[in-house]
């Protein structure tokens, strides 16, 4: 590779952004953290101020805020002790290296996405890291996918997620498929996770694709 080519999406030369929201169904972002760092990639992980009050409620877990704390509670969640790189990142470290479009990545996941995220986003606006890193995948347009966790849509919400699509966001709703034979919870959820994960080109997670009839 000469000096002004530039790694492929997909490629584990740059680190891939996970943001972390609010919204129901933190699993989602659990499973991708898996199957990521057992596939050697490197992660900056940023969750939103909401999702420390999620995990509370749905799993009576407190998610650590302290940086190296949450790295292990991730990977303690995740069950990948010491496979690929993750760092993480204080919700409101808005001067960290995220924050600029200068820091090169592979892009960004959001995963699981609230419609406030999903707004915020849509209106150009940056109250924290997450939102922040996702703004500088949009104007360096690098990409940016969004999962958005929520039934019903509200036409709110609707075109909300169309203006960000506009913007050349790839919107990915946490909606499963049964073509795979799923078995499992972890089975529909890794559905989801691999679609998202299949906009940034990356392939790290064993199921069952369509073949046809």
């Amino acid at each position: 590779m000469t000096s002004n080519q530039l790694p492929a999406i997909g490629s584990k030369t740059r680190p891939l952004i996970l943001g972390i929201s609010g919204a129901s169904g933190l699993i989602y972002a659990v499973r991708a953290i898996k199957f990521l760092l057992e596939a050697d990639y490197a992660l900056d992980v940023v969750a939103s101020k909401a999702t420390y009050m999620v995990w509370q409620a749905e799993n009576n877990i407190r998610m650590p805020p302290e940086p190296d704390l949450q790295e292990q509670f991730w990977r303690e969640q995740a069950g990948v002790p010491s496979r690929g790189k993750l760092r993480c990142h204080r919700w409101g470290d808005v001067g960290a290296t995220l924050a600029s479009g200068s820091f090169r990545t592979l892009g960004m996941l959001v995963i699981p996405c609230s419609m406030s995220t999903v707004a915020k986003l849509a209106a150009g606006l940056s109250s924290d890291l997450l939102e922040r890193a996702a703004d500088v995948q949009l104007k360096e347009n690098r990409p940016l996918v969004i999962v958005p966790r929520e039934t019903p849509f509200s036409l709110i919400h609707l075109r909300n997620l169309t203006t960000l699509a506009e913007a050349g966001a790839r919107i990915v709703p946490a909606i499963p498929a049964w073509y795979h034979n799923p078995q499992t919870i972890e089975d529909l959820v890794d559905f989801v996770v691999a679609r998202a994960l299949d906009q940034l080109d990356i392939d790290c997670i064993p199921i069952n694709r369509w073949q046809g009839h």
